[in-house]
């Protein structure tokens, strides 16, 4: 016998297996629902105190960055020997206040000395040499004159034979014969002499201009014979200018190099101020750029007097002159933060900076929210620096609090929530 089953009713139908369904399909719009209504945001929960956080404000941005500086002498010149040699004397040390001229080391080189004894020997042979050809020549020019004088005599005797016979001749009283020989006598006797005197002219050019020679050739080994004792004198190492032995890289017995740089002297009556500066800026640094320093509670002022383009390490260098007075007891070697002008001050919106940016490279910023319960990741965009505040360009507004601590714990998440 078949038994009726009663319908559930009221509360029991909604938990019957026909209402599963019906269940399962709530189920699956709720959590689709929630996925929809909770959005893509990735939550991190953090000690509030673990943060640090800063009001965005509004107010006038003074464009500058600090650097540190070097204090450097504005003239320095380098010791380099014009002849290499070996150390034998150091008359200063390193400190030392040298006046232009005062010797500061000497040094010792024999083959420069062998050099010098040559050389003396060399010219007192070509002294000599010119002595005895100067006395040669002056008596092969007498015996010129000498035989130029006899045959003078000669012509004159020969000339009185000729005429003579000529006048006998052409009165018939000598024959033909003897009266062409007296004529060509004569005519012989004045070749002759003709023949000496220009021997004797040429004799004259040739000795002048072989004196000459020698005599310029005599004055040329004078002169090296005076670069070689010049250059004797360059052993002794002197100072070039007014100023203080900065460096002196030599010791005794030690052997130098000509032109090798040993030592430097600084002019210390003018000064400079060297930095180096992030590549970032190198095309807004130019000279005349002012930038200042305080030392003793007084403020000094310089300009960009030089801006050096090779870059190196991502740094470039730049010098920096005074304007007006420098410090007292200023020193080469000592440093000093200068503040280095960009620009004008301009009104902006800024953030004190923080080390969130080396996390964020300044593209997004973590924002907190007016009850302080949460802080959600922003876009944001800035624009210039300086060592206090960033400039916000996009993105925020004045009376607004964001988180300027470190980020490396954070991960990505877009929403911190506060414990």
């Amino acid at each position: 016998m078949d038994i009726k089953k009663e319908k559930k009713k009221g509360i029991a139908v909604i938990f019957s297996h026909k209402a599963l369904p019906y269940w399962m399909g709530m189920f699956v719009l709720a959590f689709v629902a929630y996925l929809l209504l909770r959005g893509n945001e990735s939550v991190l929960r953090i000690d509030k105190k673990s943060i640090m956080t800063e009001e965005v404000r509004a107010g006038q941005f003074n464009d500058y960055i600090r650097l540190q500086g070097r204090v450097l002498p504005k003239v320095s010149i380098q010791l380099s020997p014009t002849e290499g040699g070996v150390v034998d004397k150091i008359f200063v040390e390193e400190g030392a206040v040298l006046h232009e001229g005062d010797c500061i080391l000497q040094l010792k080189n024999e083959n420069l000395d062998l050099q010098i004894l040559n050389a003396e020997a060399d010219l007192a042979e070509k002294e000599n040499l010119l002595r005895n050809t100067m006395i040669l020549m002056e008596q092969q020019k007498l015996n010129v004159n000498q035989e130029k004088l006899q045959l003078n005599i000669d012509v004159q005797r020969y000339k009185r034979a000729y005429q003579s016979k000529k006048s006998l001749y052409e009165e018939k009283l000598i024959a033909r014969e003897e009266y062409l020989k007296a004529k060509e006598d004569y005519e012989l006797a004045s070749g002759k002499y003709d023949l000496v005197k220009h021997r004797a002219v040429q004799d004259s050019m040739y000795r002048s201009v072989q004196i000459r020679q020698m005599e310029e050739s005599l004055q040329n080994m004078r002169l090296n014979m005076q670069i070689i004792r010049k250059r004797k004198e360059n052993l002794v190492v002197k100072a070039p200018i007014d100023g203080v032995l900065g460096l002196l890289d030599v010791v005794l017995g030690q052997s130098v190099l000509q032109g090798a740089n040993i030592g430097q002297i600084n002019n210390l009556t003018e000064y400079k101020v060297e930095a180096l500066i992030d590549e970032h800026y190198i095309d807004r640094v130019i000279p005349d750029l002012e930038a200042t320093f305080k030392r003793s509670d007084e403020t000094f002022a310089t300009k960009v007097r030089r801006v050096y383009p090779e870059v190196r390490e991502g740094k470039f260098r730049v010098d920096f002159k005074f304007e007006g007075r420098h410090p007292a007891n200023i020193r080469s070697g000592q440093t000093y933060d200068l503040n280095l002008q960009l620009g004008q001050p301009v009104n902006a919106i800024m953030i004190p900076r923080g080390t969130f940016y080396n996390k964020t490279a300044g593209k997004w910023i973590y924002v907190v929210s007016k009850d302080g319960t949460k802080a959600v990741r922003r876009q944001i965009e800035l624009g210039r620096q300086n060592p206090q505040y960033y400039e916000v360009t996009d993105g925020l507004e004045p009376g607004e609090r964001v988180i300027v601590s470190g980020y490396d714990d954070f991960g990505e998440n877009d929403c911190l929530i506060f414990k």
